[in-house]
């Protein structure tokens, strides 16, 4: 896989963590920043029409806490981030990328390599699966989102991120990684980004 842009890739930051970690909250705060675009790929997959052929995929796997296929999720994620530079909301050149969400596991990190220049990984850091749990119940009260407010799809993709998307902080290695406590107030959280950046 070949960036788009050039050949340049694109100069990213991961936002990482467990559902419900903030990573979201974090994510749009800093898309509001001159020099910083934010892709969140839950959003991206939130606005499919469910009644397309992507979007019953889509469906059919994020009903039962499932992740969606990673060529799929790569795919929709590339061709969202292509609709941004044409429409002039993310410049290559001048913009760096704030992703969360993706990647969600190895194979797509691998698949990722070729379009992104990550700079850092800030791992967002929560083992109170209780906390994570009533996080993602409120998020499914304030956003309407149905699927965060059932307790076997929460406790589903808490044991999927353990399994699955964990590892990809080994992809990425140590000197990239920046470990932060999401116990702490959003505020608080930012600050150590900010700090990072």
């Amino acid at each position: 896989m070949r960036a788009s842009f050039a050949g340049v890739k694109y100069k990213t930051y991961l936002l990482f963590g467990a559902p419900g970690s903030g990573k979201g909250t974090q994510g749009h705060i800093l898309g509001t920043i001159p020099g910083y675009f934010h892709c969140a790929c839950g959003e991206v997959f939130r606005s499919l029409d469910l009644t397309s052929e992507l979007g019953k995929v889509f469906l059919s796997y994020s009903s039962s806490g499932q992740l969606v296929p990673d060529e799929i999720t790569v795919q929709l994620w590339h061709k969202q981030i292509q609709s941004m530079v044409t429409l002039g909301r993310f410049n290559p050149k001048t913009d760096s990328l704030v992703l969360d969400g993706i990647p969600r596991n190895e194979h797509q990190a691998r698949m990722m390599d070729g379009y992104l220049d990550v700079a850092k990984v800030f791992h967002l850091s929560c083992k109170n699966r209780a906390k994570l749990a009533a996080r993602l119940k409120r998020r499914a009260l304030h956003d309407n989102r149905l699927d965060d407010a059932n307790e076997d799809v929460i406790r589903k993709r808490l044991e999927l991120y353990e399994k699955e998307s964990k590892p990809v902080l080994e992809h990425y290695g140590k000197n990239k990684l920046v470990l932060i406590d999401a116990n702490q107030s959003p505020l608080d959280v930012l600050r150590e980004i900010l700090s990072n950046l």
